[in-house]
């Protein structure tokens, strides 16, 4: 008797559903003629005064336990509405005007370049720029801002930085510069990073009674450092820089976490190799450019939005990336420090730019948000 009176709801919800569905074909009917029209016009699409007056109506309408959840509903609905209008209108944009320039220009990405990279020879940005380039001149800097200064002032064409690690997540200082600096990410990389100990020649680990590195190496082999007994830890502004370190203070005692590659550059020995404690440990680098350069192949986006402190703020703009079927690989947010409670989010999300929805998209943000950043469409190997 259950089973049969399951089996009646659901077919009542089925007819019900399916009159939501003509009912709904009917509404994106009319949202298509309304978008048009406002294009015609030069109106903006975004409209929260109606969509309040909307959600005002017709929550009224439902029963107190459901008005939260029609809500849900509603929003969902005024962000597909939207999303279908764009298809069907142009929305004036001088940053989406830019990015078809640059499209059409059909460049491919440079073979030599000259590259800025923080730290020195046999740091992990350098073998990405190795990797990322076939010929590249390399000039080395001191810190992540002394990169973006260079390539600022032409010293260098692109600059090479990490921004990510899959073990112990963003490099938070990269983000913030990228927001104070007004610079587009033009080509990515996944590298995975195997951490060595390295030492002088004749090192044995049971010597080893301080280990050098970047503090992210030495968190990434966190692990492997509490294997040893009694052992200090100093934090190096680079790997390479710490094997740098380890060939001067000539000391047997001592030991870095860094590349195979410094073993060689700077005459140290390999005492253990692949110490890190996640075998799956991958860095993703950034090529930056103080121009706008959209390459061939590209099919990923990263973008910068400001966001207010206020509920469903960050779900609506959630709504518009699931209306286009954009998948986002990405979310990161920052703190504004002149802003209290507010944030700025990043968004790295699969995408060819060429995509007129795409393109919309980019410029609805633009006319919608207090503080919009476009950081870059480019491809990621």
């Amino acid at each position: 008797m259950e089973i049969f009176e399951i089996k009646e709801i659901r077919n009542s919800i089925d007819k019900i559903d399916d009159e939501i569905a003509v009912l709904y074909n009917k509404r994106m009917a009319l949202a298509k003629e309304v978008g048009i029209e406002k294009s015609k016009q030069g109106l903006c699409t975004e409209n929260t005064l109606r969509e309040k007056e909307i959600l005002n109506r017709v929550t009224s309408k439902m029963a107190d336990s459901v008005q939260i959840f029609g809500k849900q509903v509603f929003n969902t609905l005024f962000e597909t509405s939207k999303a279908y209008q764009f298809q069907f209108t142009h929305t004036p944009s001088e940053l989406s005007e830019k990015i078809t320039c640059e499209i059409d220009k059909h460049e491919t990405f440079p073979v030599r370049a000259t590259v800025a990279c923080q730290g020195i020879e046999g740091a992990y940005s350098s073998i990405a720029t190795d990797k990322l380039f076939e010929l590249s001149d390399i000039l080395y800097f001191k810190d992540f801002n002394s990169v973006f200064n260079a390539v600022d002032k032409g010293m260098c064409q692109f600059g090479v930085l990490p921004i990510e690690n899959s073990s112990v997540g963003s490099v938070n200082a990269v983000y913030d510069l990228m927001r104070k600096h007004n610079f587009y990410i033009v080509k990515s990389i996944k590298m995975r990073i195997q951490h060595s100990l390295l030492a002088i020649k004749g090192t044995k680990k049971t010597d080893v009674k301080e280990i050098c590195s970047h503090e992210q190496a030495l968190n990434q082999c966190d692990g492997y450092i509490k294997s040893f007994n009694d052992v200090k830890t100093t934090i190096c502004a680079n790997t390479a820089i710490a094997a740098k370190f380890v060939k001067d203070e000539n000391r047997k005692d001592l030991a870095c976490l860094s590349s195979k590659e410094c073993a060689g550059i700077y005459s140290l020995d390999v005492v253990e190799s692949n110490v890190q404690d996640n075998d799956n440990n991958y860095t993703r680098f950034i090529v930056i450019s103080k121009d706008l350069k959209i390459y061939e192949n590209a099919n990923k986006l990263s973008m910068m939005v400001n966001l207010p402190h206020e509920a469903g703020s960050l779900n609506r703009l959630l709504n518009k990336f699931s209306a286009l079927s954009l998948n986002l690989t990405k979310i990161e947010s920052r703190p504004l420090p002149s802003t209290p409670f507010e944030f700025a989010f990043y968004f790295d999300f699969d995408a060819k730019v060429n995509s007129p929805a795409v393109r919309n998209l980019i410029a609805e943000l633009e006319s919608s948000s207090t503080e919009f950043t476009f950081l870059g469409s480019y491809q990621e190997i």
